[in-house]
């Protein structure tokens, strides 16, 4: 993801540490530990020919990739969804590749409806990409619903319409990223109870050049962060560690469900830093996460 990239020179002058909790919050999560809070880890694509050898077996094909990947994470922001609509036929293939593990696809929504024009009027092809997406059947995780760096808060009531519009059977999060919804506290609070009042959440987005997206807002009592790495720069392990100490916060106080989504500029570096950040995770929440396992290197990465 280059979305908020800086030079590697500046990124030991960013300000990294995470937001204090908004007051708000509160009124979303219920201050108690949920019984069974799920947390999901995974990255945004399973096709990475740099993780053949690393976690992908030698000589393994392209064809063969996702089912490797569901062997080291418990789920996916699909990405791949963004760029073409899939019929139900090869979305149930994915699925099935999944089995009977706790795992969650979490498709984003296709760009010809949420970045080509507007998003009104575009009954059909939200009906085709939903219709293909409910194949996933047990293993659809929440949709992904991000509208471009240009779309800005004049579109307000656009979004909101289109918005309005998906079904209320289906979880979905958005994501804003055009600096005007942060910029003044109306605006964004509006968008916030706006989401609130459908059951919809708000993506979290923690990248260096962006710091703004790194809001901390929950709408509901689920989170769905991306995360956008810098190659295993020291910053990287602050950073993931920052998120242990929220994670476990938020958890305690009552999070039922967290999908947390590693990017990275460089995709080669995902699997060490999600390897880091399930150990980390794990001791501090008591959870057992499944984790990326390196070839020939059967012990942990760090300790």
């Amino acid at each position: 993801m280059e979305f908020g990239r800086v030079p590697e020179a500046e990124l030991n002058t960013i300000h990294f540490s995470l937001p204090k909790d908004p007051a708000p919050n509160k009124q979303v999560l219920p201050g108690k530990k949920a019984k069974h809070p799920k947390v999901y880890l995974g990255c945004a694509k399973w096709g990475r020919t740099e993780w053949v050898g690393k976690i992908y077996p030698l000589k393994t094909k392209e064809k063969d990739f996702l089912d490797h990947y569901v062997k080291h994470y418990n789920s996916i922001e699909l990405n791949a969804t963004h760029y073409k609509v899939y019929g139900a036929a090869g979305i149930a293939k994915w699925a099935a590749k999944a089995g009977d593990k706790d795992f969650k696809f979490c498709p984003k929504m296709y760009q010809g409806v949420t970045h080509r024009g507007s998003l009104l009027n575009k009954e059909f092809i939200t009906t085709e990409f939903l219709r293909g997406i409910i194949a996933f059947e047990k293993h659809l995780g929440p949709v992904f619903v991000q509208v471009s760096e240009s779309f800005s808060p004049k579109r307000k009531e656009e979004l909101f319409t289109f918005l309005r519009s998906l079904p209320m059977d289906m979880q979905f999060f958005v994501e804003v990223r055009h600096p005007d919804w942060f910029g003044k506290p109306e605006t964004w609070i509006e968008l916030i109870d706006f989401l609130r009042s459908l059951n919809m959440g708000v993506v979290i987005t923690d990248t260096s050049g962006r710091r703004d997206c790194a809001h901390m807002y929950l709408t509901i009592p689920k989170a769905f962060i991306r995360y956008v790495g810098n190659s295993l720069h020291p910053t990287d392990y602050t950073r993931v560690d920052d998120w242990i100490k929220r994670i476990q916060y938020w958890l305690d106080k009552g999070l039922e469900e967290m999908y947390f989504f590693m990017h990275m500029h460089d995709e080669a570096f995902s699997p060490e830093l999600t390897v880091y950040m399930v150990d980390k995770l794990n001791a501090a929440c008591g959870l057992n996460l499944v984790k990326p396992r390196f070839i020939d290197q059967p012990g942990d990465l760090f300790k």
